[in-house]
């Protein structure tokens, strides 16, 4: 039986992604590089240090890795905070809040860094439902490496057979294989370019699943 879900963030429980892409590519003109949407799109689940390490090997590029991301980190920040339309996933706070209510760990396992992590926690106010929050960019290897979700597997109070991982990226998916632990493909219409090849059970819209329906996946 599910103990304990480990929740991706990043078109999972909020979608950021339009901020971040706007913020990556308003850095990649500053940076006067031409980064198409298919490499765009490889980058999905991926640490923004992993980003700029591969831009950097595939451009070029002479700034170091540590000030491209603090650019793109003060271009994303400046646009979280003015936009007033970032809103959660739908149906995703009652998700959670179901799986809370029926006493199932909830562990957030995202390749946002801290401080953006913390943003969207305080926005909505995710703090009283999660036992632990896991960064990605305490990893040297992004998803789809497996660590971030072995280490999340290894806070939760439960065995890691007992976990299950909720992600809407291929890279996400691929890491959740690598690290053994069933997976919740989300699909939803931000899931482009995505493939969910590898996930246990489907889904399309987090109204369509409870904490009933997510016990009974072991």
């Amino acid at each position: 039986m599910v103990k304990t879900v480990i929740f991706d963030m990043d078109g999972v429980i909020v979608d950021t992604e339009p901020v971040h892409k706007y913020a990556y590519f308003r850095h990649f003109e500053e940076l006067n590089i031409d980064v198409s949407e298919a490499m765009y799109a490889t980058f999905t689940g991926n640490s923004t240090r992993n980003v700029f390490q591969k831009l950097k090997n595939t451009f070029d590029l002479q700034e170091e890795v540590e000030n491209l991301i603090l650019r793109k980190r003060s271009l994303f920040n400046d646009a979280f905070d003015t936009k007033p339309d970032l809103e959660l996933i739908p149906g995703v706070f009652d998700l959670i809040k179901d799986l809370h209510a029926h006493d199932i760990e909830l562990i957030l396992a995202s390749s946002a860094s801290k401080g953006t992590i913390e943003r969207v926690f305080n926005r909505f106010g995710l703090h009283p439902y999660f036992s632990h929050k896991v960064s990605g960019e305490d990893f040297p290897k992004s998803k789809p490496d497996p660590a971030i979700f072995l280490h999340a597997a290894s806070l939760a109070t439960c065995i890691k057979d007992e976990c299950v991982i909720i992600e809407d990226s291929t890279n996400g998916v691929k890491a959740a294989v690598a690290a053994d632990i069933f997976c919740i493909g989300y699909n939803s219409e931000n899931s482009k370019l995505q493939s969910l090849d590898g996930a246990g059970y489907f889904v399309h819209d987090f109204k369509h699943i409870n904490a009933g329906i997510i016990k009974t996946l072991k």
